[in-house]
C-alpha cells in the first residue's frame, strides 16, 4: 500500500476511533489510517487511576473547551474537559463503565433507526467486554479487549453512602448493567491490573505493529476532501506539514460531539447560510450539524470531614499518605492511587410513579468543586447528582474557518424548566441521604450550605454552580432522511454523501441515561460490524 493511500482513513483517535482502527484492522487485506490529534498516552498520569486528568484545568491531554455564557446558568461559561490523547476521553475520566438502560436503545430504534434496540446493541456490548466479576452470559463478556473490574482498594466510606440509599428506599443492586438499573452499587470500572485500561489500550496499544495499521498522533485534521459528492482523502497538519492521507473506501469522522461536527462544517457540510458566512464554499446543506447537543446536567455538593477520615484530601496526613501510596502503587498496583475518586453511586427515580431511574448519583471520597478549578485545604466527600434525559438543547457551531479555532458549545442548559425542576428534587433527595445517620461519624460541615426546604434557594445554588457531567451527544444525530435535523442514517452514513460516515456519541439522538464511554465503544462495534458487511455487500 502507499503510505499516503489507505482503504479507510479513521479521523479521531477518541473511544470510537480506537474501537475502528482495531477491528477494520483485524483483516489483513484492509489498511487503515488513524489520525488523532492529540498525543501519546503513555503518562503515568494516564495509566494510574488517581491521576483522573479529565478534570484538571488545564492544557494537559486536555481540549479544555469553555461553553459559550449560559443564560440558566446565571451567564457562567461552563467547562467542557475533552481527552487530547490518543484513547480521547477514555484515556482522561473517571472510568466509569455505564450502559444506560434498555429503553435508551428502544427508543434510538422507535425514532426510525433500525438495528438499534436494546436486543440488538446487547452482543456489542457484550462483544467488547471482560468483565472480571459478572459470568459471560446474557448481559456480559468475556475476552473482549475492554477490562471491567471492580476497584481494588475502595473507601468504606462508600458503604455508608449505600447504607445510607437503603435508608431511602434505593436497595443495593448487584449489577446496574443488567436486568435492573434502580438501585445502589460501587462502581466497575475500566481498569485493568490496577491501572487504567482506556480505549487505546485495550483496542489498539497491543495491536500498533499490524502492518496494515498506520496511527498518527499530533495529527490535526483540517477538512474532509471530496471527489463530487464522494469523501476520498482528509487533510490534516502534522509536525507543521499540511498533508494528505487519501481513502479508498471511507472516510470516517470519529472526532466526538464538538469536532465531528466541527470537521464537517469546515468541510462544507452544515447549515449553508452560516457557512457562507463564514466564507466557507457549501458542498451539502445538511442543517442538523452542530445541532441536538445536549448533556447530563450535574450539580455537586461536598461536606468537609476530618484529615483521618478515608477520602482525600489536601493535608500533612493525607500528602503523606499519598506519597506512601505511590510506592505501593507502583510495587504492587494497589492502594490509593487505584482510585478513581468516583468510586459509588445509585440510579434513583425522582417519584414512586417513575419507571425508568430519572436520576444518577456519583459518590466521591473527596472535595469537588468546579471541576478542581477551586481547591479546598482539608478533607472531605462530594455526591453529584445529575438529570439522566434532560429536555434542553444545544448547538455546536464554528467561531470560524480556522480548524484550530475551538467552536463555539452552547449546551443550553436548563433552558429547559423541566430539567431544573427535576434537578431540584434530585438535590433534595441527595440531601436527605447525606443527612443521614450512617454519615454522621464523617460528616462536617457543607462546603455551600443550602436549606433542604428551600426549593428557590436550591434552584439559585443550581444555577451558580451546576455544570456538565462531560457527557455530550447528539450533534450530529442519527435519523431518517425525512428528518431535517438527521445528520447521518442508521448505518451512520452522512446524508447525502457517498463514502462518508460519522461514528462516537455524536449520533446519539437522545442521550442514554448513563455515562457514556460504554455506550460509544458500542457505537464503534456496532459500526464495525456495519461497515464490513457493507463493503462486502
Amino acid at each position: 500500500m502507499s503510505a499516503q493511500t489507505f482503504d479507510y482513513v479513521v479521523v479521531g483517535g477518541g473511544s470510537a476511533g480506537c474501537v475502528l482502527a482495531s477491528r477494520l484492522s483485524e483483516d489483513p487485506r484492509v489498511s487503515v489510517c488513524l489520525l488523532e490529534a492529540g498525543g501519546s498516552d503513555a503518562s503515568v498520569f494516564i495509566q494510574a487511576p488517581a491521576g483522573v486528568a479529565a478534570t484538571l484545568p488545564g492544557p494537559f491531554k486536555n481540549w479544555a473547551f469553555k461553553t459559550v455564557p449560559q443564560k440558566g446558568l446565571n451567564g457562567r461559561r461552563g467547562y467542557q474537559p475533552r481527552g487530547k490523547v490518543l484513547g480521547g476521553s477514555s484515556s482522561t475520566n473517571a472510568m466509569l463503565y455505564v450502559r444506560g438502560h434498555r429503553s435508551d436503545y428502544d427508543h434510538w430504534a422507535a425514532l426510525g433507526n433500525p438495528g438499534w434496540s436494546y436486543d440488538e446493541v446487547l452482543p456489542c456490548f457484550r462483544r467488547a467486554e471482560h468483565n472480571e466479576t459478572h459470568a459471560e452470559g446474557l448481559y456480559h463478556g468475556t475476552g473482549g479487549p475492554l477490562n471491567v473490574a471492580e476497584l481494588r482498594c475502595p473507601s468504606p466510606l462508600n458503604q455508608a453512602f449505600i447504607a445510607a440509599a437503603a435508608l431511602h428506599g434505593v436497595p443495593p443492586v448487584a449489577d446496574y448493567n443488567g436486568p435492573d438499573q434502580f438501585g445502589a452499587f460501587m462502581y466497575q470500572v475500566t481498569q485493568k491490573n490496577g491501572e487504567r485500561c482506556s480505549v487505546a489500550k485495550g483496542y489498539l496499544t497491543p495491536h500498533l505493529a499490524r502492518p496494515n495499521l498506520c496511527v498518527k498522533t499530533g495529527a490535526q485534521s483540517s477538512r474532509v476532501l471530496f471527489e463530487g459528492r464522494r469523501a476520498c482523502a482528509v487533510e490534516f497538519v502534522h509536525g507543521g506539514r499540511t498533508q494528505q492521507v487519501r481513502a479508498q473506501r471511507e472516510v470516517i469522522v470519529s472526532s466526538g460531539a464538538f469536532g465531528s461536527p466541527q470537521l464537517l462544517m469546515l468541510s462544507g457540510i452544515g447549515d449553508g447560510p452560516a457557512l457562507q458566512a463564514l466564507g466557507i464554499p457549501v458542498l451539502h446543506h445538511l442543517p442538523g450539524v452542530g445541532e441536538n447537543l445536549h448533556d447530563h446536567i450535574d450539580h455537586v455538593q461536598g461536606w468537609r470531614a476530618r484529615s483521618d477520615s478515608p477520602t482525600f484530601g489536601f493535608s500533612l496526613r493525607g500528602g503523606m499518605a499519598i506519597t506512601k501510596a505511590m510506592g505501593q502503587w507502583r510495587r504492587e498496583r494497589t492502594g490509593l492511587v487505584t482510585s478513581n475518586f468516583a468510586e459509588s453511586g445509585a440510579f434513583v427515580r425522582s417519584a414512586p410513579d417513575v419507571e425508568v431511574p430519572d436520576l444518577q448519583m456519583v459518590f466521591v471520597v473527596a472535595l469537588v468543586d468546579d471541576h478542581n478549578r477551586k481547591m479546598h485545604w482539608g478533607h472531605g466527600y462530594s455526591c453529584h447528582i445529575e438529570v439522566l434525559r434532560p429536555h434542553s438543547r444545544g448547538s455546536v457551531r464554528l467561531a470560524s474557518p480556522d480548524p484550530r479555532a475551538a467552536p463555539l458549545i452552547d449546551p443550553n442548559f436548563l433552558a429547559d424548566e423541566r430539567d431544573l425542576a427535576l434537578l431540584v428534587k434530585g438535590v433534595q433527595l441527595q440531601m436527605d441521604m447525606m443527612a443521614s445517620p450512617p454519615f454522621d461519624r464523617w460528616r462536617g460541615s457543607m462546603l455551600y450550605p443550602v436549606d433542604r426546604n428551600d426549593s428557590a434557594a436550591i434552584a439559585e445554588d443550581i444555577r451558580n454552580r451546576a455544570d456538565t457531567q462531560y457527557h455530550p451527544v447528539g450533534t450530529c444525530k442519527m435519523g431518517r432522511d425525512d428528518d431535517p435535523m438527521a445528520v447521518v442514517d442508521a448505518r451512520l452514513r452522512v446524508h447525502g454523501i457517498a463514502g462518508l460516515r460519522v461514528v462516537d456519541a455524536s449520533i446519539m439522538p437522545v442521550l442514554c441515561g448513563g455515562n457514556t464511554n460504554a455506550p460509544t465503544v458500542m457505537i464503534g462495534e456496532k459500526a464495525a460490524d456495519m461497515i464490513r458487511a457493507d463493503a462486502q455487500a
